[in-house]
């Protein structure tokens, strides 16, 4: 079965609209999509290396558009929702301070956050709570997001037929593993 998703994958990655697909997946990753677009990325980059460069600008141009989204949402959503849980709590003084800190550091912990594995659209709502400055918000993202981006795809595109002969002969370990690190980084945030 996972052999079979795989060889799906891999097909639909050469698909003509696998592009679009691609900028939906990173748009929405950004923003509210628990799902990294790296699923579609990898296989697109090695199903189609000539492409490697376009497919990694309009993931990155995509996850900084979403990001954008997210930002909105937490800043114009967060007093629906957000708010009335921090005044339950009694927690305005606390959320205060964090919005200064927030502040203070933001485009380094947006930028931190761009690059790493951490889910991104925790950083870009969290943006929009603190009312980050929006130009800042959006240069952090276009350098760390198109940094991670453009890191991937140049690894796959120079060493993509040896990844690909790897990924192809331990399809089941990986995806374990992979399952591993998603569902770790959910318990991480959710205790932190």
């Amino acid at each position: 079965m996972l052999r079979s998703l795989y060889n799906k994958t891999m097909l639909l990655a050469d698909h003509p609209k696998a592009l679009w697909l691609l900028a939906v997946m990173s748009f929405a990753e950004s923003s509210f999509f628990p799902i990294p677009p790296d699923i579609l990325l990898i296989p697109m980059v090695l199903a189609a290396p000539t492409r490697a460069w376009r497919i990694a600008f309009v993931c990155s141009a995509s996850s900084v558009a979403g990001g954008v989204f997210g930002y909105i949402i937490g800043a114009y959503f967060f007093n629906i929702a957000g708010q009335p849980i921090v005044d339950f709590y009694h927690l305005q003084s606390q959320f205060d301070r964090f919005q200064i800190l927030y502040n203070e550091w933001g485009a380094v912990i947006v930028s931190v956050a761009g690059f790493s594995p951490i889910p991104y659209k925790v950083f870009t709502i969290a943006s929009g709570v603190t009312q980050l400055d929006l130009t800042t918000f959006i240069i952090s993202s276009a350098i760390s997001r198109s940094a991670r981006f453009f890191l991937v795809v140049a690894l796959l595109w120079k060493y993509g037929e040896p990844i690909r002969k790897v990924i192809e002969n331990h399809l089941t370990k990986l995806t374990l593993l992979f399952c591993i690190i998603v569902v770790g980084m959910f318990v991480v945030l959710k205790y932190i």
